[in-house]
């Protein structure tokens, strides 16, 4: 619900949580977009039995089902082009249910898109700490360290390193990046609500910020997570994104006028951006996505795009294009910046790589990824036919942009998927 009522929707929530206005981008205008809220118990989706432990395979298989039960009611939709697209943890969610998909011949499966995906904890890890560094955030003596601690003959591991003294180098570099204020989702934009501290109260719930993904077997965050994930179950927990404000969506989705105008069940929780009690009871079983993405290019009829705005820390650019090398794909176009148009004169929006169906792209001008699909909507939809957005021009428009002449595609949030099927065109 973030990102329909936040990003690419087709109304957006004001700041005042009760107003909504016309999205001039919404990217239903191209496509039929179907959110998910998943897993159970994120969002107002719920499990009648009230239990929430789950893991990457049950909800995978569980998206599917869900997916095949929409269409099964709306059977229209069916025979529609399909797309499946996610962000962040969607890196982990959207492979996964491809690989139920794909094997389904009912379901018109055409490619996946990921933005800001979490694709390999290895390599997001590793990736992070050159990000850091070389935009000025680690200092030249810290960063020695670790290069003397964590990194032997050229090769560095900063994700499960066993030496001590470069566990307590990337104690510092994670409490520089993660704990210091820094807007991870967005490098250059600021700290919503300033500089946070590690938790705090809002009326009854114990507010505290969600831990993400990263570096998860280095000691500290490891206790961190243990700590949090032991409170007592009768305490109100409210886990939300650091440096994000959704008071305007909690307001609005948890008023009772709009619970019944979208019919929400009165057994569904009260909707929050996070959800404690999913993230207390969830196993990660994949620490990379290679066999689902080699499955999917190895049938040679899919097509991927993996995109990334450049200022996005929580799941950077440089890993997931550390990725996508490391897939050993065929080279088709070489790395180049792609333009659109502004004010009548082209301007670079990112850079693009093209191998054999699958393509790599960044989105620049620091809109990394909690800003930027509210500016450039529609900026990182598949094009028909193509992998590459390197044909397509941005019709001039302050403050975003927005592509003509798309595929169907919509970004979901980190505990979400989106799905989409190609409008039918005659």
């Amino acid at each position: 619900m973030e990102g329909f009522l936040k990003e690419h929707g087709p109304f957006q929530i004001q700041p005042d949580g009760v107003t909504l206005k016309y999205n001039d981008y919404a990217w239903n205008k191209i496509a039929n977009i179907l959110y998910l809220e998943s897993p159970a118990g994120v969002g107002f989706s719920y499990s009648e039995d009230k239990k929430y432990s789950t893991n990457d395979t049950e909800v995978a298989h569980n998206n599917y089902l869900a997916l095949k039960d929409f269409l099964r009611l709306y059977p229209e939709y069916s025979k529609n082009d399909l797309y499946l697209t996610g962000e962040s943890y969607g890196g982990i969610y959207i492979p996964t249910l491809a690989e139920w998909v794909m094997q389904d011949p009912s379901l018109n499966l055409k490619g996946i898109a990921v933005g800001n995906g979490l694709s390999s904890y290895e390599i997001n890890d590793n990736s992070l700490v050159y990000f850091a560094y070389y935009h000025g955030l680690l200092g030249t003596e810290l960063w020695k360290d670790l290069q003397a601690f964590c990194c032997s003959q050229g090769k560095c591991n900063f994700h499960d390193n066993s030496n001590l003294n470069c566990t307590l180098k990337m104690e510092e570099m994670i409490q520089i990046v993660e704990e210091s204020g820094l807007n991870i989702y967005n490098l250059y934009a600021p700290c919503e609500g300033g500089v946070p501290g590690s938790t705090r109260y809002d009326g009854d719930y114990l507010v505290t910020h969600d831990l993400g993904n990263s570096f998860i077997r280095v000691p500290m965050k490891f206790s961190w997570r243990q700590s949090l994930f032991r409170m007592p179950t009768a305490r109100k927990v409210r886990m939300d994104p650091p440096c994000t404000n959704s008071t305007d969506l909690r307001v609005y989705l948890n008023s009772p006028e709009v619970r019944k105008a979208l019919h929400i069940s009165p057994d569904a929780q009260e909707w929050q951006v996070c959800s404690f009690e999913v993230n207390r009871g969830y196993k990660r079983l994949y620490m990379q996505m290679n066999d689902q993405y080699l499955k999917l290019l190895g049938a040679s009829k899919y097509r991927i795009l993996v995109y990334n705005g450049d200022v996005d820390m929580a799941c950077n650019f440089l890993g997931d294009e550390w990725f996508v090398d490391s897939l050993c794909q065929k080279v088709q176009v070489a790395r180049r910046p792609w333009l659109y148009t502004e004010r009548g004169e082209n301007q670079i929006g990112g850079f693009v790589k093209e191998f054999t169906n699958i393509a790599f792209l960044t989105i620049k001008v620091g809109l990394g990824r909690g800003c930027w699909p509210c500016w450039t909507p529609v900026l990182c939809c598949l094009p028909l036919g193509t992998t590459s957005p390197h044909d397509f021009r941005l019709p001039a428009h302050s403050p975003g942009h927005a592509l003509r002449n798309n595929s169907s595609l919509a970004a979901a949030g980190a505990a979400c998927g989106a799905f989409c099927s190609k409008l039918h065109r005659t």
